[in-house]
């Protein structure tokens, strides 16, 4: 399996290079950083919020760090109350595997909101939509296909 359709077609319309890299199923971004032996801060990982209101959002942060919910609804005014669950995941993003969804919430009618710790990194990884195989791009190429973002702030931030 490469890249979801809908994805590789944007990428494809927008010019953008990127790389597949097969890896050992894994199932959290952690892991897939791990097993991959690519930094975890290098690596993507999409986490999905439920409004209040019933809209979804995506946040991106590094495979090392966790989101903060409170700061983000804060941050982002917001009513976000949960993460979404893996049945909503399902319906949401119906051509991924779930936990694995790319981050690039206009292909699923999300706003999204990315971590500023990308900034300082020249390439960024991500789940192609499966648990076996993980994209490598230039952060700017990312920048130019999955904008616009409504925001990008810094979460919470594991230490260590």
């Amino acid at each position: 399996m490469a890249l979801v359709g809908r994805l590789e077609k944007l990428l494809q319309e927008r010019k953008v290079k990127w790389e597949v890299r097969p890896h050992p199923e894994a199932y959290t971004a952690p892991k897939v950083a791990e097993t991959t032996h690519v930094p975890g801060r290098k690596v993507a990982k999409v986490v999905v919020l439920h409004e209040s209101t019933g809209a979804f959002i995506m946040a991106v942060v590094p495979a090392t760090d966790h989101v903060d919910l409170g700061t983000l609804n804060y941050m982002t005014g917001r009513p976000l109350d949960r993460l979404a669950t893996e049945h909503e995941l399902g319906w949401l993003f119906p051509d991924c595997e779930v936990g694995t969804m790319p981050p690039f919430g206009l292909l699923y009618d999300m706003e999204m909101y990315v971590d500023n710790a990308f900034h300082e990194l020249d390439e960024i990884y991500f789940q192609a939509g499966n648990h076996h195989e993980l994209v490598r791009m230039k952060y700017e190429d990312f920048r130019r296909a999955a904008g616009p973002f409504s925001g990008e702030y810094t979460l919470h931030r594991e230490l260590g």
